[in-house]
């Protein structure tokens, strides 16, 4: 058998792409930031963006869905395992769904910082 077994690394990837549809499909706030992404890669196209305002900006998109996908997955494990009834379940949702926040708004900020700027130049 070896190392790298690409039937498998393929498979890998069909499992995780199912994921992302699946949340896609099932996730309000996840096409959200799906469509909010288009919107960021779109301006970076139209406005004068540097090389490392690119990667800056595709961090913050990346890190604002991982966040979204997170949070999504703690919903469901606490839904499966302490449902709405128990305090706790409320309260780790509520703190995955801050975790989701904080991202976002850090990535808004920094956009403004760097699109603001250049809308104004356009």
């Amino acid at each position: 058998m070896s190392f790298l077994n690409p039937f498998r690394i393929i498979k890998s990837f069909k499992y995780a792409i199912k994921g992302i549809i699946y949340t896609f499909k099932e996730e309000q706030n996840f096409r959200f930031h799906i469509v909010s992404a288009f919107f960021v890669f779109a301006l970076m196209m139209i406005l004068d963006t540097s090389l490392l305002e690119k990667a800056f900006l595709i961090f913050l998109v990346g890190l604002v869905i991982i966040a979204e996908l997170i949070n999504s997955i703690f919903e469901r494990i606490v839904d499966i395992i302490r449902p709405r009834l128990h305090p706790y379940a409320k309260k780790i949702k509520d703190m995955t769904a801050a975790i989701v926040l904080i991202a976002a708004m850090v990535s808004f900020v920094c956009g403004l910082i760097i699109f603001i700027p250049k809308i104004i130049v356009f």
